[in-house]
């Protein structure tokens, strides 16, 4: 066995429909920002203490959150507003917001430049909707709109290319954005299954993990595009977190409630761990190696460690 269950922690009910949206972990404060979409808020986990703390309100449609470690910020996207906000860990109340696109999702940060790209997903009744909104946190305005093929899905940013990359549901394909110069589509890579989902990039190898609607994992080559393998999954994928540590890839599937664990050195299927129908989201806390994923229906957080 590979994920081992050790608690749940329960979270606030849900006011509406919605569940919980993507999350992720401030690791020197231990806490653990997940949104939570049917509360219009986000819910702050303790990680170190598996606790809920406490819900950050009025985030109307809040769609995920990002953590710089390195810039000591988080970032939400606040779909039903077209807003980001930004704030620093234990200040969560003194948060700025930025008007972005329409719907914003996915987001992306290069710390370097203090630049934020925001994938929005974008309404087929506005036209030219389906965009990628550049924010320059620093001066706390938008800077750029770049038209994208389609819908928009997550979004991850490579250091070592200086390069954004953001899914596209409908053409499936990845698009990049060239951090020195973002102001366009500066690449785009086909994407040989329906609807790409879930993206991750492994810092080590340079090699970007596409989760696609289709039920299947690429391993993607980010400087060229090259497929360089793939493995099944157990259904339609969201959420996915490497830790680097493990090898270890988490996939969340909401249909019908399981995490996929992929060792991504081998791009096979190692285990698949049951949640709860619906679960399509987690977080990784690298520090300990624990799994969280999100339960919409019984309003909890399930907590597994990787025994790797």
């Amino acid at each position: 066995m590979t994920l081992r269950s050790i608690g749940y922690i329960e979270l606030p009910p849900h006011r509406s429909a919605g569940g919980f949206d993507h999350a992720d972990v401030h690791s020197r404060t231990d806490r653990l920002y997940v949104a939570h979409t049917a509360n219009d808020s986000i819910d702050v986990i303790d990680c170190a203490q598996d606790r809920y703390v406490e819900s950050i309100t009025s985030l109307t449609a809040v769609a995920g959150a990002l953590v710089s470690e390195i810039r000591n910020l988080v970032f939400t996207t606040n779909r039903g507003e077209n807003t980001v906000s930004v704030f620093a860990p234990g200040h969560e109340r003194d948060a700025f917001k930025v008007a972005v696109g329409v719907k914003p999702n996915g987001v992306a940060f290069d710390s370097d430049r203090n630049l934020l790209v925001v994938a929005n997903v974008g309404d087929p009744a506005i036209s030219d909707s389906y965009t990628a909104s550049v924010v320059n946190v620093g001066r706390k305005e938008r800077i750029a709109e770049i038209k994208v093929p389609g819908r928009t899905r997550w979004a991850t940013y490579s250091p070592a290319l200086e390069t954004f990359f953001i899914n596209i549901a409908s053409p499936s394909q990845i698009v990049a954005i060239d951090a020195r110069d973002p102001t366009k589509v500066s690449n785009e890579y086909p994407v040989p299954a329906e609807g790409p989902h879930g993206l991750e990039l492994d810092q080590a190898t340079g090699r970007l993990f596409c989760a696609c609607d289709a039920g299947i994992l690429f391993a993607i080559d980010a400087k060229s595009g090259r497929v360089l393998g793939d493995v099944s999954l157990s259904g339609a994928p969201d959420v996915i977190f490497l830790n680097p540590r493990t090898g270890h890839l988490y996939v969340a599937i909401g249909e019908p409630g399981v995490l996929d664990v992929i060792d991504i050195a081998t791009m096979r299927r190692k285990e698949v761990v049951a949640t709860e129908a619906g679960a399509h989201t987690l977080a990784l806390d690298r520090k300990r190696g624990e799994i969280y994923a999100f339960l919409p229906q019984s309003h909890r957080a399930a907590i597994f460690v990787d025994s790797a």
